[in-house]
């Protein structure tokens, strides 16, 4: 087991969803944690635990100079790189933007890393860069066709550090991330299902057709998974599925939602029909690979949705 105290860490990203759920992990394992987030999609509340204990600085990972910058002169030892467009559907919008911060960017970080002699960079993939399914589950053998630019310049990054951990020795692990939720989440299929809910109980529109498939995990589990692959050093150049384990529909989702509000069954749900361009219809993880690293799930989906909804009705109220 790693000994995390006075580490020095980087998160890039560290004021987003996940990220900012990590870098709670690491204050808490007593690491010297330095974040990097321009603030486009992250929130300096995110961090209000824990701001007076890391140490944040506002940029972007399509600044090279500035990456670099903070690698040395905070003298890092570990990254964890999840800054990114997250976004499928403002990839298909905005694809340049999209591939200058996945795929420049993480060509930035990982030049920093070995320019500076980091010793571990742990990068945040996608369920994305598999593209439609050929089987499912999927697991990390499965034929990798992304059909967005998202999936493609995640990919991109992925392979980048793959190459650079044969060509200069950086150990890299890649982390595909199917579907994670939870608190700090303003945004996807949940935060909007529970936003229209909230604004109009007696009706919701979902978009699609209700019959997409995802793989759910909580957002804490997904963080120790992150964990896990930077402290187990059989992980490294390998690539991991980070998900639930358990698949479910979007219309299963709906209904379990709308049960956990207690709106008492007048809920009229209707389905749209068409999706947004780049949404993979079916997403299902094989998880057995990281399950031999030693990962769990820890919290199931209607016990994940209930802390969701408790932190969305708290949020909202302010």
């Amino acid at each position: 087991m790693m000994d995390w105290l006075d580490k020095n860490i980087l998160v890039t990203g560290g004021a987003g969803f996940i990220g900012s759920h990590l870098v709670d992990f690491l204050v808490d394992k007593r690491a010297k944690v330095t974040v990097i987030d321009n603030l486009k999609d992250g929130r300096m509340e995110n961090l209000s635990n824990v701001i007076d204990k890391v140490s944040f600085e506002k940029g972007d990972v399509r600044d090279g100079q500035k990456v670099n910058e903070i690698i040395d002169t905070n003298e890092i030892e570990i990254v964890f790189h999840l800054a990114a467009n997250a976004n499928v559907p403002y990839s298909v919008e905005h694809p340049r933007y999209d591939f200058e911060t996945n795929a420049v960017g993480s060509l930035n970080v990982l030049e920093s890393c070995r320019d500076n002699q980091v010793e571990k960079m742990i990068y945040a993939s996608s369920a994305a860069v598999y593209g439609e399914p050929k089987y499912t589950p999927m697991d990390e053998n499965h034929p990798l066709k992304p059909i967005s630019p998202y999936g493609a310049s995640k990919l991109a990054g992925e392979k980048l550090g793959f190459a650079y951990h044969r060509t200069y020795g950086l150990s890299f692990v890649s982390m595909r991330i199917f579907n994670t939720y939870g608190p700090r989440q303003r945004r996807y299929v949940m935060y909007d299902l529970l936003r229209k809910l909230r604004e109009n109980q007696d009706h919701l529109e979902v978009l699609g057709t209700g019959d997409q498939t995802r793989d759910y995990c909580y957002v804490l589990d997904t963080a120790n998974a992150f964990l896990l692959a930077a402290e187990k050093e059989e992980a490294v150049g390998q690539a991991f599925n980070v998900a639930g384990g358990n698949s479910v529909t979007i219309r299963e989702l709906a209904e379990i939602i709308v049960r956990i509000l207690e709106l008492g069954g007048t809920t009229e749900i209707q389905y749209t029909g068409e999706s947004w361009k780049g949404d993979i219809v079916k997403l299902v993880a094989d998880i057995s690979k990281i399950k031999r690293l030693g990962f769990e799930p820890q919290t199931g989906l209607e016990e994940g949705i209930s802390k969701l909804k408790n932190w969305f009705e708290k949020a909202e109220r302010c």
